[in-house]
């Protein structure tokens, strides 16, 4: 048995924290897709590669994307349309970029929630300049919620 002054150390464990992360992203106007169209052009591809880069290393509870469409067309065309445009994102994460098929959560929005204001791009004929002045309402929204792991701050 020892005596005398022995120093004593301590060890304490500091658990990483975690980040709770809710992150809404919009792609920007005329990334994603053309008019009538639910295929991701190069540049809707590129977004959503950068986009899906900056949550690596998050623990996903789920990833909500939303489709939209502009005014132009019928209530049920503009639906699918939607639709097809959120599945078509939804796609495109879990096959490039990893994300696992049943956090992924797609729904369509139809043109019920317009980025562009009523008297921004007046009247209802189908022309070249009506269509490219609702590019922004044509879109998909993605949310992410979940966590992230960070390294204990240092003492």
């Amino acid at each position: 048995m020892r005596s005398g002054n022995a120093a004593v150390s301590r060890i304490v464990v500091v658990p990483p924290c975690v980040l709770n992360i809710c992150i809404a992203a919009r792609m920007q106007r005329g990334s994603l897709f053309d008019f009538g169209k639910e295929t991701v052009r190069p540049a809707g591809k590129r977004a959503l590669d950068t986009f899906a880069a900056e949550l690596r290393g998050a623990q996903f509870e789920v990833i909500s994307v939303t489709g939209h469409t502009d005014r132009i067309g019928s209530h049920a065309y503009n639906m699918k349309l939607s639709e097809r445009r959120a599945e078509s994102v939804k796609s495109y994460l879990v096959e490039s970029a990893g994300f696992p098929p049943d956090k992924v959560i797609a729904r369509g929005a139809d043109g019920d929630d317009p980025v562009t204001k009523p008297d921004e791009c007046p009247g209802e004929k189908r022309t070249p300049k009506l269509i490219d002045c609702l590019q922004p309402d044509r879109r998909v929204d993605v949310e992410v919620v979940g966590s992230r792991l960070q390294a204990a701050p240092n003492n």
